[in-house]
Protein backbone atom coordinates (compact mmCIF):
# COMPACT_ATOMS: atom_id res chain seq x y z
CA UNK A 1 0.00 0.00 0.00
CA UNK A 2 3.00 2.21 1.01
CA UNK A 3 4.73 1.88 -2.58
CA UNK A 4 1.31 2.13 -4.08
CA UNK A 5 0.72 5.90 -2.45
CA UNK A 6 4.28 6.51 -3.43
CA UNK A 7 3.48 5.98 -7.36
CA UNK A 8 0.65 8.16 -7.14
CA UNK A 9 2.47 10.86 -5.37
CA UNK A 10 5.05 10.60 -8.10
CA UNK A 11 2.56 10.49 -11.16
CA UNK A 12 0.59 13.78 -10.02
CA UNK A 13 2.92 16.33 -8.79
CA UNK A 14 1.16 19.03 -6.74
CA UNK A 15 0.46 22.26 -9.09
CA UNK A 16 1.37 26.04 -7.45
CA UNK A 17 -0.95 27.59 -6.87
CA UNK A 18 -0.70 31.01 -8.67
CA UNK A 19 -0.30 28.08 -11.59
CA UNK A 20 -3.69 26.57 -11.10
CA UNK A 21 -6.13 28.91 -13.78
CA UNK A 22 -9.44 28.64 -11.92
CA UNK A 23 -6.77 31.11 -9.08
CA UNK A 24 -5.45 32.50 -11.74
CA UNK A 25 -8.60 33.56 -13.34
CA UNK A 26 -9.97 35.28 -9.99
CA UNK A 27 -7.07 37.11 -9.34
CA UNK A 28 -7.01 38.75 -12.25
CA UNK A 29 -10.82 39.75 -12.39
CA UNK A 30 -10.15 41.01 -8.85
CA UNK A 31 -7.48 43.44 -10.09
CA UNK A 32 -9.70 44.51 -13.43
CA UNK A 33 -12.30 45.24 -10.75
CA UNK A 34 -9.79 46.82 -8.24
CA UNK A 35 -8.96 48.93 -11.59
CA UNK A 36 -11.85 49.90 -12.94
CA UNK A 37 -13.47 51.00 -9.44
CA UNK A 38 -10.53 53.36 -9.11
CA UNK A 39 -10.33 54.43 -12.44
CA UNK A 40 -14.75 55.64 -12.01
CA UNK A 41 -13.48 57.22 -8.14
CA UNK A 42 -10.89 59.37 -9.99
CA UNK A 43 -13.33 60.09 -12.72
CA UNK A 44 -15.84 61.14 -10.78
CA UNK A 45 -13.98 63.26 -8.43
CA UNK A 46 -12.12 64.81 -10.85
CA UNK A 47 -16.21 65.71 -12.22
CA UNK A 48 -17.12 67.26 -9.11
CA UNK A 49 -13.52 69.08 -8.79
CA UNK A 50 -14.23 70.71 -12.65
CA UNK A 51 -17.79 71.62 -11.95
CA UNK A 52 -16.91 73.17 -8.51
CA UNK A 53 -13.85 75.32 -10.25
CA UNK A 54 -16.75 76.79 -12.86
CA UNK A 55 -19.14 77.46 -10.01
CA UNK A 56 -21.79 74.65 -11.41
CA UNK A 57 -23.71 73.51 -8.23
CA UNK A 58 -24.15 69.32 -8.67
CA UNK A 59 -27.19 67.89 -8.07
CA UNK A 60 -31.13 67.70 -9.51
CA UNK A 61 -32.47 70.67 -7.65
CA UNK A 62 -33.10 72.10 -10.94
CA UNK A 63 -35.96 69.87 -12.06
CA UNK A 64 -38.24 71.96 -9.76
CA UNK A 65 -37.36 75.19 -11.28
CA UNK A 66 -39.73 77.28 -13.66
CA UNK A 67 -38.61 76.00 -17.27
CA UNK A 68 -39.32 79.60 -18.91
CA UNK A 69 -39.77 78.30 -22.59
CA UNK A 70 -42.12 77.30 -24.99
CA UNK A 71 -42.71 73.41 -26.74
CA UNK A 72 -44.47 73.54 -30.06
CA UNK A 73 -46.00 70.58 -29.02
CA UNK A 74 -47.04 68.76 -25.66
CA UNK A 75 -49.75 65.71 -24.97
CA UNK A 76 -50.13 67.06 -21.24
CA UNK A 77 -50.62 70.40 -20.05
CA UNK A 78 -47.47 72.83 -20.66
CA UNK A 79 -47.41 76.30 -19.28
CA UNK A 80 -44.31 78.39 -20.01
CA UNK A 81 -44.62 80.46 -17.58
CA UNK A 82 -45.05 77.80 -14.93
CA UNK A 83 -44.07 74.04 -15.97
CA UNK A 84 -41.16 73.55 -14.44
CA UNK A 85 -37.96 71.58 -15.79
CA UNK A 86 -39.29 68.19 -14.85
CA UNK A 87 -42.49 69.12 -16.89
CA UNK A 88 -40.02 69.75 -19.68
CA UNK A 89 -38.74 65.97 -19.25
CA UNK A 90 -41.75 64.69 -19.15
CA UNK A 91 -43.24 66.21 -21.93
CA UNK A 92 -40.21 65.33 -24.28
CA UNK A 93 -40.13 61.97 -23.02
CA UNK A 94 -44.16 61.67 -24.04
CA UNK A 95 -42.77 62.94 -27.81
CA UNK A 96 -40.04 60.69 -28.37
CA UNK A 97 -42.50 57.56 -27.34
CA UNK A 98 -45.44 58.83 -29.18
CA UNK A 99 -43.05 58.80 -32.59
CA UNK A 100 -40.84 56.47 -31.84
CA UNK A 101 -44.42 53.71 -31.74
CA UNK A 102 -46.26 55.38 -34.30
CA UNK A 103 -42.97 54.92 -36.58
CA UNK A 104 -42.80 51.20 -35.46
CA UNK A 105 -46.15 50.73 -36.26
CA UNK A 106 -45.73 52.22 -39.15
CA UNK A 107 -42.41 50.81 -40.36
CA UNK A 108 -43.49 47.09 -39.38
CA UNK A 109 -46.53 47.21 -42.00
CA UNK A 110 -44.85 48.91 -45.11
CA UNK A 111 -42.02 47.01 -44.37
CA UNK A 112 -43.87 43.30 -44.72
CA UNK A 113 -46.07 44.37 -47.52
CA UNK A 114 -42.83 45.48 -49.53
CA UNK A 115 -40.83 42.49 -48.28
CA UNK A 116 -43.61 40.05 -49.39
CA UNK A 117 -43.46 42.12 -52.75
CA UNK A 118 -40.06 42.23 -53.04
CA UNK A 119 -40.66 38.08 -54.14
CA UNK A 120 -43.94 38.36 -55.73
CA UNK A 121 -43.88 36.39 -59.47
CA UNK A 122 -45.50 40.24 -61.02
CA UNK A 123 -42.05 41.76 -62.60
CA UNK A 124 -43.24 45.52 -61.68
CA UNK A 125 -44.39 44.87 -58.54
CA UNK A 126 -41.06 43.11 -57.36
CA UNK A 127 -39.18 45.68 -59.26
CA UNK A 128 -40.69 48.95 -57.78
CA UNK A 129 -40.12 47.21 -54.43
CA UNK A 130 -36.76 46.73 -54.84
CA UNK A 131 -36.06 50.47 -56.30
CA UNK A 132 -37.81 51.31 -53.17
CA UNK A 133 -35.33 49.29 -50.59
CA UNK A 134 -32.27 50.18 -52.72
CA UNK A 135 -32.89 53.76 -52.82
CA UNK A 136 -33.76 54.24 -48.87
CA UNK A 137 -31.58 51.78 -47.17
CA UNK A 138 -29.13 53.81 -49.00
CA UNK A 139 -29.64 57.34 -48.30
CA UNK A 140 -28.58 58.25 -44.57
CA UNK A 141 -31.64 59.36 -42.83
CA UNK A 142 -30.95 62.67 -41.19
CA UNK A 143 -31.26 63.57 -45.40
CA UNK A 144 -34.10 61.78 -45.44
CA UNK A 145 -35.56 64.26 -42.46
CA UNK A 146 -34.06 67.33 -44.42
CA UNK A 147 -35.97 65.62 -47.50
CA UNK A 148 -39.51 65.69 -45.97
CA UNK A 149 -39.34 68.49 -43.75
CA UNK A 150 -37.50 71.04 -46.43
CA UNK A 151 -37.96 69.74 -49.71
CA UNK A 152 -42.01 68.24 -49.52
CA UNK A 153 -43.41 69.80 -46.24
CA UNK A 154 -42.31 73.30 -46.60
CA UNK A 155 -43.39 73.79 -50.25
CA UNK A 156 -47.28 73.16 -49.16
CA UNK A 157 -49.46 75.99 -49.40
CA UNK A 158 -49.58 78.92 -46.71
CA UNK A 159 -52.25 78.74 -44.75
CA UNK A 160 -54.72 81.03 -46.63
CA UNK A 161 -54.28 78.95 -48.99
CA UNK A 162 -54.49 75.97 -47.28
CA UNK A 163 -55.51 72.55 -48.67
CA UNK A 164 -58.86 71.62 -47.91
CA UNK A 165 -58.70 67.32 -46.90
CA UNK A 166 -62.58 67.57 -46.65
CA UNK A 167 -63.78 66.25 -43.52
CA UNK A 168 -60.04 65.28 -42.13
CA UNK A 169 -59.30 68.74 -41.83
CA UNK A 170 -56.82 71.15 -43.79
CA UNK A 171 -53.42 71.03 -44.82
CA UNK A 172 -50.40 73.64 -45.29
CA UNK A 173 -47.04 74.69 -44.13
CA UNK A 174 -47.69 74.66 -40.81
CA UNK A 175 -48.75 71.59 -40.51
CA UNK A 176 -52.11 69.39 -40.51
CA UNK A 177 -55.03 70.90 -38.74
CA UNK A 178 -57.23 68.09 -38.01
CA UNK A 179 -60.45 67.47 -36.31
CA UNK A 180 -60.60 67.66 -32.77
CA UNK A 181 -62.49 64.80 -30.99
CA UNK A 182 -64.49 66.02 -27.97
CA UNK A 183 -66.21 62.93 -26.35
CA UNK A 184 -69.48 63.40 -24.62
CA UNK A 185 -70.98 61.89 -21.37
CA UNK A 186 -71.59 58.70 -22.40
CA UNK A 187 -68.71 57.93 -24.69
CA UNK A 188 -67.03 56.01 -22.10
CA UNK A 189 -68.82 52.72 -22.91
CA UNK A 190 -67.90 53.01 -26.39
CA UNK A 191 -64.33 52.73 -25.04
CA UNK A 192 -65.41 50.14 -22.30
CA UNK A 193 -66.87 48.11 -25.06
CA UNK A 194 -63.61 48.03 -27.49
CA UNK A 195 -61.58 47.09 -24.43
CA UNK A 196 -63.78 44.17 -23.56
CA UNK A 197 -63.45 43.02 -27.26
CA UNK A 198 -59.65 43.14 -27.27
CA UNK A 199 -59.94 40.68 -24.25
CA UNK A 200 -62.23 38.58 -25.31
CA UNK A 201 -60.20 37.80 -29.03
CA UNK A 202 -57.82 36.78 -26.92
CA UNK A 203 -59.41 34.45 -24.93
CA UNK A 204 -60.88 33.22 -28.53
CA UNK A 205 -57.59 33.33 -30.08
CA UNK A 206 -56.40 30.93 -27.23
CA UNK A 207 -59.63 28.86 -27.62
CA UNK A 208 -59.04 28.43 -31.08
CA UNK A 209 -55.67 27.72 -31.04
CA UNK A 210 -56.14 24.67 -28.58
CA UNK A 211 -58.90 23.60 -30.21
CA UNK A 212 -57.38 22.90 -33.51
CA UNK A 213 -54.49 21.08 -31.85
CA UNK A 214 -56.56 18.62 -30.84
CA UNK A 215 -59.09 18.63 -33.75
CA UNK A 216 -57.47 20.13 -36.46
CA UNK A 217 -60.73 22.41 -37.18
CA UNK A 218 -59.68 26.21 -37.64
CA UNK A 219 -61.75 28.68 -36.52
CA UNK A 220 -62.30 32.46 -38.08
CA UNK A 221 -60.62 33.83 -35.29
CA UNK A 222 -59.68 37.38 -37.50
CA UNK A 223 -63.37 37.96 -38.53
CA UNK A 224 -64.68 37.56 -35.20
CA UNK A 225 -61.82 39.41 -33.74
CA UNK A 226 -62.68 42.37 -36.37
CA UNK A 227 -66.28 42.38 -35.03
CA UNK A 228 -65.73 42.22 -31.55
CA UNK A 229 -63.09 45.43 -31.70
CA UNK A 230 -64.69 47.21 -34.37
CA UNK A 231 -68.18 45.92 -34.98
CA UNK A 232 -69.04 45.62 -30.86
CA UNK A 233 -67.83 49.75 -30.59
CA UNK A 234 -69.60 50.73 -33.66
CA UNK A 235 -73.28 49.32 -32.30
CA UNK A 236 -72.34 50.93 -28.79
CA UNK A 237 -71.51 53.70 -30.15
CA UNK A 238 -74.89 53.81 -32.44
CA UNK A 239 -77.13 52.79 -29.17
CA UNK A 240 -75.65 55.51 -26.94
CA UNK A 241 -76.94 57.98 -29.46
CA UNK A 242 -73.57 58.80 -31.25
CA UNK A 243 -71.75 60.15 -28.70
CA UNK A 244 -68.49 62.11 -29.83
CA UNK A 245 -68.55 65.42 -31.89
CA UNK A 246 -65.41 67.02 -33.44
CA UNK A 247 -64.50 70.73 -33.96
CA UNK A 248 -63.51 71.47 -37.11
CA UNK A 249 -60.70 73.87 -37.96
CA UNK A 250 -61.62 76.44 -40.01
CA UNK A 251 -59.14 78.49 -42.41
CA UNK A 252 -58.16 82.14 -41.20
CA UNK A 253 -55.97 84.84 -42.33
CA UNK A 254 -52.79 83.90 -40.48
CA UNK A 255 -53.50 80.15 -39.24
CA UNK A 256 -56.90 78.12 -39.29
CA UNK A 257 -58.66 78.27 -35.67
CA UNK A 258 -59.90 75.03 -34.22
CA UNK A 259 -59.63 71.55 -34.51
CA UNK A 260 -55.62 70.12 -33.06
CA UNK A 261 -52.85 70.82 -35.00
CA UNK A 262 -49.77 68.26 -35.95
CA UNK A 263 -46.77 69.88 -36.58
CA UNK A 264 -44.53 69.51 -39.43
CA UNK A 265 -41.73 68.17 -38.07
CA UNK A 266 -43.61 65.59 -36.45
CA UNK A 267 -44.77 64.83 -40.17
CA UNK A 268 -41.24 64.90 -41.03
CA UNK A 269 -39.43 62.58 -38.41
CA UNK A 270 -42.56 60.03 -38.76
CA UNK A 271 -42.62 60.21 -42.39
CA UNK A 272 -39.22 59.76 -42.74
CA UNK A 273 -38.08 57.16 -39.55
CA UNK A 274 -41.02 54.72 -40.65
CA UNK A 275 -39.86 54.36 -44.65
CA UNK A 276 -36.58 54.50 -43.75
CA UNK A 277 -36.70 51.51 -41.38
CA UNK A 278 -39.29 49.99 -43.87
CA UNK A 279 -36.87 49.37 -46.56
CA UNK A 280 -34.34 47.73 -43.69
CA UNK A 281 -37.19 45.59 -42.52
CA UNK A 282 -38.38 44.76 -46.04
CA UNK A 283 -34.89 43.06 -46.58
CA UNK A 284 -36.08 40.90 -42.93
CA UNK A 285 -38.83 39.92 -43.97
CA UNK A 286 -37.46 38.70 -47.70
CA UNK A 287 -34.58 36.76 -46.19
CA UNK A 288 -37.12 35.16 -43.58
CA UNK A 289 -39.79 34.04 -46.16
CA UNK A 290 -36.47 32.90 -47.84
CA UNK A 291 -35.38 30.93 -45.29
CA UNK A 292 -38.32 28.74 -45.02
CA UNK A 293 -37.87 25.67 -47.01
CA UNK A 294 -39.92 25.60 -50.35
CA UNK A 295 -41.37 22.19 -49.64
CA UNK A 296 -43.74 23.99 -47.32
CA UNK A 297 -45.36 25.84 -49.90
CA UNK A 298 -45.07 22.97 -52.34
CA UNK A 299 -46.97 21.08 -49.78
CA UNK A 300 -49.93 23.39 -48.74
CA UNK A 301 -50.82 23.57 -52.58
CA UNK A 302 -50.91 19.58 -52.74
CA UNK A 303 -53.55 20.18 -49.84
CA UNK A 304 -55.50 22.59 -52.01
CA UNK A 305 -54.46 25.81 -50.09
CA UNK A 306 -53.90 28.81 -52.84
CA UNK A 307 -50.89 31.12 -52.45
CA UNK A 308 -52.70 33.75 -50.02
CA UNK A 309 -53.80 31.11 -47.46
CA UNK A 310 -50.16 29.57 -47.69
CA UNK A 311 -48.62 32.77 -47.12
CA UNK A 312 -50.39 33.90 -43.86
CA UNK A 313 -50.78 30.49 -42.30
CA UNK A 314 -48.20 28.20 -43.27
CA UNK A 315 -45.02 30.65 -44.63
CA UNK A 316 -44.84 33.81 -42.44
CA UNK A 317 -45.53 31.72 -38.87
CA UNK A 318 -42.51 29.71 -40.05
CA UNK A 319 -40.50 32.69 -40.83
CA UNK A 320 -41.35 34.57 -38.02
CA UNK A 321 -38.68 32.52 -36.03
CA UNK A 322 -36.43 33.81 -38.44
CA UNK A 323 -37.64 37.50 -38.64
CA UNK A 324 -38.02 38.75 -34.88
CA UNK A 325 -34.68 38.53 -33.96
CA UNK A 326 -33.21 41.03 -36.63
CA UNK A 327 -36.96 42.85 -36.71
CA UNK A 328 -35.71 43.98 -32.35
CA UNK A 329 -32.54 45.60 -33.54
CA UNK A 330 -34.58 47.47 -36.26
CA UNK A 331 -36.95 49.15 -33.29
CA UNK A 332 -34.34 49.84 -30.95
CA UNK A 333 -32.69 51.78 -33.60
CA UNK A 334 -35.61 53.66 -34.55
CA UNK A 335 -36.32 54.77 -31.01
CA UNK A 336 -32.78 55.91 -30.74
CA UNK A 337 -32.94 57.78 -34.63
CA UNK A 338 -35.83 59.44 -33.17
CA UNK A 339 -33.26 61.76 -31.50
CA UNK A 340 -32.04 63.38 -34.56
CA UNK A 341 -35.30 65.21 -34.34
CA UNK A 342 -33.06 67.87 -33.01
CA UNK A 343 -32.26 68.57 -36.47
CA UNK A 344 -35.74 70.28 -37.28
CA UNK A 345 -36.52 71.42 -33.92
CA UNK A 346 -39.05 68.81 -33.34
CA UNK A 347 -39.38 68.52 -29.21
CA UNK A 348 -38.31 65.30 -28.58
CA UNK A 349 -36.32 64.81 -25.50
CA UNK A 350 -33.09 65.44 -26.78
CA UNK A 351 -34.22 69.01 -28.37
CA UNK A 352 -35.98 70.39 -25.48
CA UNK A 353 -34.10 68.41 -22.40
CA UNK A 354 -30.83 67.81 -23.32
CA UNK A 355 -30.81 70.75 -25.95
CA UNK A 356 -32.57 73.60 -24.16
CA UNK A 357 -33.03 72.76 -20.35
CA UNK A 358 -29.17 71.60 -20.47
CA UNK A 359 -28.62 75.60 -22.11
CA UNK A 360 -30.33 77.26 -19.11
CA UNK A 361 -29.35 75.30 -16.33
CA UNK A 362 -25.98 74.02 -17.24
CA UNK A 363 -26.23 70.93 -15.32
CA UNK A 364 -24.76 69.34 -18.28
CA UNK A 365 -23.92 66.05 -15.85
CA UNK A 366 -27.48 65.57 -14.58
CA UNK A 367 -29.15 66.62 -17.88
CA UNK A 368 -27.18 64.03 -19.92
CA UNK A 369 -26.97 61.02 -17.74
CA UNK A 370 -31.23 60.87 -17.18
CA UNK A 371 -31.07 61.15 -21.35
CA UNK A 372 -28.81 58.35 -21.58
CA UNK A 373 -30.35 56.41 -19.00
CA UNK A 374 -33.98 56.86 -20.49
CA UNK A 375 -32.41 55.77 -23.86
CA UNK A 376 -31.44 52.36 -22.02
CA UNK A 377 -34.44 52.10 -20.77
CA UNK A 378 -36.67 52.12 -23.75
CA UNK A 379 -34.37 50.08 -25.56
CA UNK A 380 -34.55 47.18 -22.87
CA UNK A 381 -38.43 47.38 -22.19
CA UNK A 382 -38.51 46.94 -26.22
CA UNK A 383 -36.22 44.09 -26.28
CA UNK A 384 -37.56 42.90 -23.34
CA UNK A 385 -40.70 42.43 -25.20
CA UNK A 386 -39.83 41.19 -28.04
CA UNK A 387 -37.71 38.38 -26.70
CA UNK A 388 -41.04 37.31 -25.05
CA UNK A 389 -42.77 37.47 -27.75
CA UNK A 390 -40.23 36.10 -29.50
CA UNK A 391 -40.11 32.93 -26.89
CA UNK A 392 -44.09 32.73 -28.23
CA UNK A 393 -43.09 32.11 -31.50
CA UNK A 394 -40.38 29.92 -30.85
CA UNK A 395 -40.98 26.03 -31.60
CA UNK A 396 -42.79 23.72 -29.00
CA UNK A 397 -41.22 20.13 -28.50
CA UNK A 398 -43.87 17.29 -28.43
Amino acid sequence: MALQDVSQDVGQPKVALFNDPKVRGWVYQVVLLVVIVYLVVVGVQNMFANLAAQNIASGFGFIGRNAGFAISQSLLEYNQAESSYGKVYIVGLLNTISIAFIGILLATVLGFLIGIARLSHNFIVRGVATVYVEIFRNIPLLLHIFIWYFGVLRLLPHPRNSGDLGWLGLLNNRGWFAPKPLPQELFFITAIAFIVGIVVTIFISRWSRQRQAKTGQQFPVFWTGMGLILGLPVLVFLVTGLPLEFDYPVAGGFRPSGGMTVIPEFIAMLLALSTYTAAFIAEIVRAGIMAVNKGQTEASHALGLRHGPTLRLVIIPQAMRVIIPPLTSQYLNLTKNSSLAVAIAYPDLVSVFAGTALNQTGQAVEILGMTMLTYLGLSLLTAAFMNWYNAKMALVER
